[in-house]
């Protein structure tokens, strides 16, 4: 217990705190407070469940930390000042979208966390978990679907959408977080079999991803409202462009990496 009661405190602080507005469910009101709330709980009941499971099935220590740290990360990034400026600004928000689906996702994917989950959320997680494997069992589908998401929540619509009705703004991160984590398991934890397909399950996602940076970074006038500056709309094409690609081409030279090995180990034995 010594090792988890610093996380949660940390958590805590970060929920409770007076100078954190955002979708806080205690400074909050209306429905932003409700959605923020239910956030919350979600998230609570994430980590709780791996905190339980924990408990069964004792997880390495460096994976235990990089789990608990991006639970952190993830409830500041949902819950911290950066979601109330996200409000106006389109780089805050894009700085918020690329925290869940390059830093958050990939990071618990890292933490190898399916055991602990297993273990302490029972059907809860698994009944969910065994619905996407076939998703995570094919590289190019998950990263079809997370293009989906991206795509389908930046347009201008729908993106306003999300930031006007905090329910809505809600299921574009659930969105998020969801396809995110799908793909990222898809292409990390590939099988030797699959690293073709995922090596270019994240090419395929750093082009399109780049694509929609390049669009935004070029664009002549603000596709997000007036309200939003042409030269804020700019920042955070950059911000997706640039700053996003570079967890994609890690990985896809770690893939690349791996599979480079696979095939020499196939050929010395062949040899």
């Amino acid at each position: 217990m010594r090792v988890t009661r610093p996380w949660l405190v940390l958590a805590g602080g970060l929920l409770w705190s007076p100078v954190v507005p955002a979708h806080n469910p205690v400074t909050s009101t209306g429905h932003e407070q409700l959605a923020g709330l239910l956030g919350v709980v979600l998230l609570a009941l994430f980590w709780g469940g791996y905190l339980a499971g924990s408990f069964r099935r004792r997880p390495r220590g460096r994976d235990a930390a990089l789990f608990h740290v991006t639970a952190f990360l993830c409830a500041l990034a949902l819950f911290g000042p950066l979601d109330d400026w996200a409000k106006t600004s389109t780089a805050a928000h894009m700085v918020q979208h690329m925290l869940l689906m390059v830093v958050v996702a990939p990071l618990w994917v890292l933490s190898r966390p399916l055991q602990q989950l297993a273990a302490g959320a029972g059907w809860l997680f698994t009944a969910p978990w065994s619905t996407m494997l076939p998703v995570v069992q094919r590289p190019m589908v998950a990263a079809y679907l997370h293009a989906v998401a991206i795509w389908f929540w930046h347009t201008p619509y729908f993106y306003m959408v999300a930031v006007d009705n905090p329910w809505w703004h809600a299921v574009e991160h659930a969105c998020f977080l969801v396809t995110a984590g799908l793909f990222w398991w898809a292409v990390l934890k590939s099988s030797a079999l699959r690293a073709p397909w995922a090596l270019l399950a994240v090419l395929f996602t750093l082009m399109h991803t780049g694509f929609l940076g390049a669009i935004l970074t070029f664009a002549d006038a603000p596709m997000y409202g007036e309200a939003r500056g042409l030269d804020d709309q700019q920042l955070a094409g950059l911000i997706m462009w640039v700053v996003g690609g570079v967890p994609y081409l890690l990985a896809s030279g770690w893939i690349a990496h791996r599979w480079y090995r696979q095939m020499q180990r196939r050929m010395d034995l062949q040899g």
